[in-house]
């Protein structure tokens, strides 16, 4: 530990202050023009396409995921990059069909649409899961994972300082500047994430004489580089990869009200769409800049233990000081990213799908006010949690796991809503009832942990990324079923998709390279062009 707490000089401290007092100025200047609560929440509605774009690629790098998918590289190999790169699938998804449907019906939380399509339980039922798992699970978890981060560098800082630390910071401005100060601390947090990633990554293959075979021969199975996996393989199995990472995939882009506003915040159509390639696009570098460099450690740093000690040790050992500090203020932004934006849209949901309700509205100073104190009773709360998350020992991982029980009945509930009239209230929601149960179960029934305190061996033992293309097809079964017995519901104009609607204000006349047609081909391409590479 010594070793690493050593490396960082006077000269990285400063590079980490100067890029908080950044993020001070722009949170200070941007709280000056937030005034309604859709200022507060959707920033104005003013949102361009490379600041959506940015911002979704920034929310989504949490220090948990830096630091896990450097450790899985060296330790398990890069399949678990697949989540990262094959995001342009939802991406593209939301593009295409949701992001039309949300702008022209002018929601504010992801929950509301299904208000629209079904029902007001089923809304207030999705948007409660969605504040617990997004307090408790993400910014909880975000302040936990990067407290012992900075732990790792800076020892003498107490876990729960470093949490008190980096909620207080993150809480209060986006708590005073709302959607569009997240968004635009975030374009700063992707450039340094992108920068800082770049830099150590290129230094790492320049040691290794920029040879990719010399990556290949390090390594310690010749499954360690390849994404398609046997079906016994713990990390991700092969229908996992073609199956459930894509509808994984799906809750988190699509549905999840975090990373969904941006988009709800676009100005224009053609903004959303262009973001949300943009987005698609930037999630494929990771690969290459943050788990390319954790394959590369195992020739370069053999020997470490665990798997969390991996990328604290690739940059204290092979940077020079300064650059540490930038890569230091990288991970330092990946922490506040996805604090900030789980806060805010926290405070979102809470206010527009629970206290706002049809009987009772609320005009835009009092969603403001409302707004910030619910970002600011999230932020207590997560703070106050997280770190209590030490004591729950493995539970806390098998956690993250609960996230596959979520998505199922989601993605029947929100795709069959959009492209299909077949649809009723009950089949929306009892299908979100029944889907979760299923998937309760057979979570339960798959965890070693919990089946060894009956004394039991685990009776389903199929990974959870193929639960979740499993219990998706159940899902829909039961969707269909009750909806063909059950009352239709009359259905509101915009909720449905069509081509036209799709279309109609979309980049088509325009240059070339502004035709969202020609960037989805490339997205595709790209997606293509690794699964073959690294087959």
């Amino acid at each position: 530990m010594d070793d690493i707490q050593n490396a960082i000089t006077g000269l990285d401290i400063g590079v980490i202050a100067a890029y908080f007092g950044v993020v001070i100025l722009i949170g200070v200047w941007v709280s000056k023009s937030t005034k309604t609560g859709d200022d507060l929440f959707l920033a104005g509605r003013s949102l361009g396409w490379a600041a959506i774009g940015f911002s979704l690629f920034a929310s989504n790098i949490s220090s948990s995921t830096l630091i896990g998918l450097t450790g899985s590289a060296y330790t398990t190999g890069i399949a678990v990059s697949a989540y990262e790169w094959m995001a342009g699938i939802p991406l593209l998804v939301m593009a295409f069909i949701f992001a039309p449907i949300f702008l022209k019906t002018r929601i504010t939380t992801t929950p509301e649409y299904l208000d629209k399509r079904y029902s007001r339980r089923t809304r207030l039922y999705f948007s409660g899961l969605t504040i617990f798992f997004t307090v408790v699970v993400d910014c909880a978890g975000g302040l936990y994972a990067g407290g012992l981060v900075l732990n790792t560098f800076f020892p003498n800082i107490p876990l729960w300082a470093s949490s008190l630390a980096i909620g207080l910071f993150a809480g209060i401005y986006t708590a005073a500047g709302g959607l569009k100060a997240v968004v635009y601390t975030d374009v700063l947090q992707a450039v340094v994430l992108i920068g800082g990633s770049t830099i150590l990554a290129w230094t790492m293959f320049a040691q290794l004489d920029y040879s990719f075979a010399a990556i290949r021969e390090a390594v310690p199975n010749e499954d360690h580089l390849n994404m398609v996996l046997p079906l016994g393989n713990e990390t991700l199995p092969w229908p996992g990869l073609f199956f459930g990472v894509a509808l994984l995939g799906f809750w988190y882009w699509v549905t999840n009200q975090y990373i969904v506003q941006r988009i709800l915040g676009a100005r224009s159509l053609p903004d959303a769409q262009w973001g949300a390639i943009l987005g698609g696009m930037m999630k494929i570098l990771p690969l290459f800049i943050m788990v390319f460099p954790g394959a590369m450690a195992t020739a370069l740093l053999p020997g470490i233990e665990t798997s969390d000690r991996v990328f604290p040790v690739m940059i204290t050992q092979l940077l020079p000081a300064g650059l540490t500090g930038l890569v230091l203020a990288g991970l330092v932004a990946a922490i506040m990213s996805s604090v900030d934006s789980t806060l805010n849209s926290s405070s979102t949901l809470l206010v527009h799908d629970f206290v706002e309700t049809p009987e009772r509205q609320i005009d835009q100073s009092t969603q403001r006010r409302y707004g910030t104190y619910a970002t600011l009773g999230f932020m207590v709360l997560a703070i106050v949690w997280a770190p209590l998350i030490q004591f729950a020992g493995g539970l806390w991982s098998y956690l993250q796991q609960m996230y596959s029980i979520l998505v199922p009945p989601l993605v029947v509930l929100f795709m069959m809503g959009a492209l299909s009239r077949l649809g009723t209230e009950k089949a929306g929601f009892y299908t979100m009832v029944f889907g979760h149960a299923v998937g309760v179960v057979l979570f339960l029934i798959g965890n070693e942990p919990v089946m060894d305190l009956f004394g039991m061996d685990p009776l389903w033992p199929l990974h959870f990324s193929i639960n979740v293309a499993i219990v998706t097809v159940a899902s829909l079964v039961f969707y269909v079923t009750v909806s063909l017995v059950t009352e239709e519901k009359d259905i509101a104009d915009g909720v449905m998709w069509s081509r036209k609607m799709a279309f109609e204000d979309a980049a088509w006349g325009r240059a070339w390279y502004l035709d969202v047609r020609l960037q989805s081909l490339v997205l595709i391409a790209a997606m293509a062009t690794i699964l073959f590479l690294f087959w």
